[in-house]
């Protein structure tokens, strides 16, 4: 969770150092353990520490190699052992204990912007090739890690942190309106490539970016695979081969010395926990473990602290309760210390920031459970169907006579379809009718709204699971890691998630579904004995109620009385035209109906990011 950024400037102009260190100043919050600045004529890096891993003990960054490769990284590597061998057997002199960013600079001298392609974990990077005047950025596979950066003219600006490059006096506060409409449409920019900002893009996960005097090129270096096909003869091997390769992707994540696992009573961050907790107790020198549980106590009904600390008391690992009932909405929204770097659809935000400050303070690594919720998105006639084409009649005819034996029946399915055909489905999203005629114009508000709304996700090519693998190229993940992360929580906790480790993530990708991912029945093999059995055979249970619908009908409509309506705001939201929210609302409702008051703060506290007097000093 280290901070990095840099400039370069293709025209050969120098760099101004004043301007440098400040950013490596705006950066000391995100790691705190030590800040440097490298510069070469017309090139420049600046750094800020957070040693997360045993390796990052002898870590110093900006790191160089042969006085030829440059890099800032915030990485942490998967399949180290495997990366290591590639690279001595490439003649590369590499030592275990390599620090992930020095294993980055091995893996580029070794095989240029290729490199790549061999890399498995989390990372964000910036190399400069003194050789080739090149600038070579990537960014991991989901993005997990954000990378930022702005070109104006021959000048590139580059961090994992939106707000350090408005540091720069050459970066402009105007704003992309086409993320605004998206948000104010969907609660989230829907485009990967683009920030609110107009000078700032973001680089899209599974992407590289080289900047040169050939100019600037995007590649996009990785795919989820759609031809991986595993069938075993034993249904025991499908669950020793996912244990396997799950015990592996935990036990890469916690090299370090204290880990807390975001435990939610539930089978994904219970299973998570477990295998953690296992991995600790075989080998010396593994972190100390504890759960963090956020949850409600009064506001709404919430059970999750029951199963957590049941799951706790079973693995023998303490478990902190976070009570997120008091959270006000839109509190300290109007703190001048509160300066979220894009707009977040979530009045509520302020206890997840809490939350992020409580477990910093114990540690500084987080494991989450999520991804698997969508990678054992169970489909059954896709699979059929690819039975069928592939004439494997014995196994179709078994497979559907099985399912049909344990499926409940589709009341809530059918249920949904009655409504849509007659029109009267509740939950269906409605076109806002407050957006001001001359911005629903120039943003063409009404044509976006159709285009994300008949096809939120891209079409996947997958023969048997097509909804889970479209999933993953949904901006929502994007979203979700970047406000997880320090640029935005703003507390040196980095958060890793070992159902997104590439092996499992294949793996399960190319298994039958059924009857696997039928209720998650892989998992809850592979975790038999190893967590409580009231956990293992819980069903998905979602909360029992919406924290921000309930917090609204207590104070919600004198909270929204006391917000100042910023002038910008009137730009994109005509106010005479907000319908006030009520209690009778649904919470989709009132979701969309709190957006712009969303905005309107947010349009208030970005003005008070401002250039420090370092950055103004300098030419940049």
């Amino acid at each position: 969770m280290s901070g990095i950024a840099g400039i370069f400037h293709r025209n050969g102009a120098p760099i101004e150092r004043a301007l440098l260190q400040s950013f490596a100043d705006f950066l000391i919050y995100r790691g705190p353990d030590a800040q440097a600045i490298w510069m070469d004529g017309s090139t420049g890096m600046a750094h800020a520490l957070l040693r997360t891993t045993h390796e990052s003990l002898s870590e110093h960054q900006p790191a160089s190699l042969e006085e030829q490769y440059w890099i800032v990284a915030d990485a942490r590597l998967d399949s180290r052992a495997e990366l290591l061998a590639e690279l001595q057997r490439s003649r590369r002199a590499v030592r275990g204990n390599l620090p992930d960013s020095e294993l980055l600079l091995h893996a580029y001298a070794a095989w240029g912007t290729q490199c790549v392609d061999r890399l498995r974990g989390d990372f964000s990077f910036a190399l400069w090739d003194a050789k080739n005047k090149l600038l070579f950025c990537a960014r991991d596979h989901f993005g997990i890690k954000p990378f930022y950066y702005a070109q104006l003219g021959d000048l590139f600006i580059f961090s994992n942190t939106l707000n350090c490059i408005r540091q720069h006096p050459g970066v402009s506060s105007g704003l992309n309106e086409a993320a605004i409409g998206d948000f104010l449409l969907f609660g989230l920019n829907y485009d990967n490539a683009t920030t609110s900002f107009r000078d700032i893009q973001r680089l899209p996960p599974a992407h590289s970016l080289t900047f040169s005097t050939d100019g600037l090129k995007i590649k996009r270096f990785w795919t989820l695979r759609t031809d991986g096909r595993i069938r075993y003869e034993k249904p025991e091997e499908y669950v020793e081969h996912f244990q396997t390769l799950f015990e592996s992707a935990v036990a890469d994540r916690l090299r370090t010395d204290r880990v807390g696992i975001l435990l939610s009573g539930g089978l994904d961050s219970s299973s998570v926990a477990a295998v953690a907790k296992g991995v600790s107790a075989k080998n010396s020198g593994c972190p100390a473990i504890r759960g963090y549980t956020q949850g409600y106590e009064s506001l709404i009904p919430d059970r999750d602290g029951e199963y957590a600390r049941e799951v706790g008391e079973f693995l023998r690992i303490p478990v902190k309760f976070m009570a997120m009932d008091h959270t006000r909405l839109f509190e300290r929204w109007d703190d001048p210390e509160f300066n979220l770097p894009e707009p977040v659809n979530d009045p509520l935000f302020a206890g997840f920031i809490d939350s992020c400050r409580n477990i910093s303070a114990d540690c500084r690594v987080l494991l989450s459970g999520e991804g698997n919720d969508n990678l054992m998105e169970f489909q059954m006639w896709p699979y059929a169907g690819d039975l069928r084409r592939r004439g494997e009649w014995r196994r179709l005819v078994t497979e559907v006579a099985n399912y049909y034996w344990v499926r409940p029946f589709p009341w809530r399915g059918i249920r949904a379809r009655v409504r849509r055909i007659i029109g009267r489905d509740p939950d269906m999203p409605v076109f806002p009718g407050w957006f001001t005629a001359d911005f629903l114009r120039r943003g063409n508000l009404k044509a976006r709204w159709r285009e994300v709304c008949e096809h939120p996700m891209t079409p996947s090519a997958h023969p048997i699971l097509p909804r889970a693998h479209a999933s993953f190229s949904l901006p929502h993940w994007v979203r979700m890691f970047e406000q997880e992360n320090a640029g935005c929580t703003p507390y040196p906790l980095e958060v890793r998630y070992p159902f997104l480790d590439l092996r499992i993530v294949d793996y399960l990708l190319a298994l039958p579904p059924f009857p696997w991912f039928f209720k998650k029945m892989l998992l809850r093999a592979a975790m038999a004995g190893r967590i409580p059995e009231r956990v293992r055979l819980r069903p998905k249970t979602p909360l029992q109620g919406d924290p921000v619908s309930e917090q609204f009908r207590r104070t919600g409509a004198a909270r929204l009385r006391q917000i100042r309506w910023s002038s910008d705001a009137d730009r994109y939201i005509q106010r005479s035209a907000l319908a006030p929210p009520h209690g009778k609302m649904k919470a989709q409702q009132i979701d969309g109906s709190l957006r712009p008051y969303c905005l309107n703060i947010w349009l208030q506290s970005m003005q008070r990011v401002r250039y420090n007097k370092h950055a103004e000093a300098g030419n940049g």
